[in-house]
């Protein structure tokens, strides 16, 4: 394995879409006190957890090296079912009567999550760079533009996933318009 390529399997394995998740739970819940901690906790279980055990368990090899679902016709699966987990976790938020943001955080990922779902039937559009910048558009949103500096990412993360031929740049790129026209607006929406 080259150094390019294991730079670029770090960077990916690094903002793996459940570790963005959650960070930005934990990110977007301190900022409302224990209380949003406490929330921001089960977006994580239904956001994070819940999808990447679902992903690892129904893979064929059954390794956590199979979670980035490289495979599109795969994906059409596996995304009806996070996003039913989402969904639940959003329900029971409203119910439980979470704060406002974090209901639109989860909105926010349910709303990416039935834009990304139809595209990927045509295209394999990367869900590292969508899932980035919809996280970097809620917390600039947040917490101030100074979040535009962790922008920088994004087109490493690109990098990255083209590098290990898991991607184009297309759908990297695209992954990446979709996931912060989408999340932001949604997310603002309930600031």
């Amino acid at each position: 394995m080259t150094r390019r390529v294991k730079t670029a399997r770090f960077l990916t394995d690094l903002v793996d879409p459940k570790n963005v998740i959650i960070a930005l739970c934990l990110l977007i819940g301190a900022h409302y006190g224990w209380s949003g901690i406490g929330w921001s906790t089960a977006a994580i279980l239904f956001c994070a957890v819940i999808p990447i055990v679902f992903i690892v368990l129904t893979s064929d090899t059954r390794t956590f090296a199979d979670r980035h679902v490289p495979e599109r016709a795969r994906r059409m699966v596996v995304i009806p079912v996070i996003i039913l987990s989402v969904l639940t976790c959003l329900t029971l938020m409203v119910v439980g009567g979470a704060p406002a943001p974090i209901l639109s955080m989860v909105g926010a990922m349910l709303a990416t999550l039935a834009v990304l779902w139809p595209v990927t039937k045509y295209t394999k559009i990367s869900f590292h760079t969508a899932v980035l910048t919809g996280a970097l558009a809620m917390l600039g949103l947040l917490y101030g533009p100074w979040w535009i500096l962790s922008a920088s990412l994004v087109p490493l993360v690109a990098w990255s996933r083209a590098q290990l031929k898991d991607h184009t740049p297309v759908q990297t790129v695209a992954g990446a318009v979709l996931g912060a026209i989408v999340a932001g607006p949604v997310f603002f929406l309930g600031l």
